[in-house]
């Protein structure tokens, strides 16, 4: 029999669950008009701050590094990425934004910034920093390695 707190967790996971298929649905909805999906967008936005491998786009994102490779694939296609020397490990090649993924980052971040602000007014702002908080601690928790 599951304890009270236990099943308040769980509910927590299905609403983080159901939260993450909202936001990927308007992530596409955004995306879109700049020939992007949410996926993308994510693995861009990372990129933003500089160049990284595959690897570090997974680790930092919490994905797969699998899917993370096929949606770097995608946009190397699309014109979206390229590749750079890495000194560290000449097999992992270091991903880096490209003129056009800039512009499209630019003008995509204009769109998110308004969705983000009419949705945020929704809810309370010590809603939001209880939420944020609560969030972190729990990914702190779940990476945290388990004894067996």
């Amino acid at each position: 029999m599951r304890s009270h707190r236990a099943e308040t967790f769980t509910r927590v996971i299905d609403a983080v669950f159901a939260c993450n298929g909202g936001f990927l649905v308007v992530g596409d909805a955004l995306t879109r008009p700049f020939g992007l999906t949410a996926a993308q967008w994510q693995v861009l936005g990372f990129l933003e701050d500089g160049p990284a491998t595959v690897a570090e786009v997974a680790r930092r994102r919490g994905l797969r590094r699998q899917s993370v490779q096929e949606t770097v694939n995608r946009l190397l296609r699309n014109g979206m990425l390229d590749r750079l020397p890495n000194p560290a490990d000449a097999r992992a090649p270091l991903l880096s934004l490209t003129r056009r993924a800039r512009t499209a980052m630019r003008e995509l971040g204009a769109a998110q910034v308004e969705w983000a602000e009419e949705t945020a007014a929704q809810v309370s702002q010590e809603d939001l920093e209880t939420t944020l908080r609560t969030l972190r601690r729990l990914r702190e928790v779940v990476a945290q390695p388990r004894l067996s």
